[in-house]
């Protein structure tokens, strides 16, 4: 089994960042992943990570965030998958 992070990063458009972090936090995703992560930056940056127990790694099929109204961003999302390879810490 490993453990998959999946990566959805957008940028609002002018003065709607808050606006895409609220859009991002109301998605229900098709079940629930073993850890949701909202953060924000810098130019009205969205980014979401979701973490995912998947036996296939990164070739399993995950649910993921959707594209946002066209409206909402200034370019496509963008989008990586990682396997986890080493944990430390707490």
């Amino acid at each position: 089994m490993s453990t998959v992070a999946l990566m959805w990063e957008a940028r609002a458009a002018a003065g709607r960042g808050n606006e895409l972090l609220e859009w991002a936090r109301s998605q229900v995703l098709e079940r629930e992943p073993v850890r949701r992560e909202l953060l924000r930056a810098q130019q009205d940056r969205v980014l979401v990570v979701t973490w995912w127990e998947a036996a296939e790694g990164v070739a399993a099929q995950l649910p993921e965030l959707p594209e946002p109204a066209d409206d909402l961003i200034t370019r496509p999302v963008h989008r990586w998958r990682f396997e986890s390879v080493e944990t430390s810490g707490t």
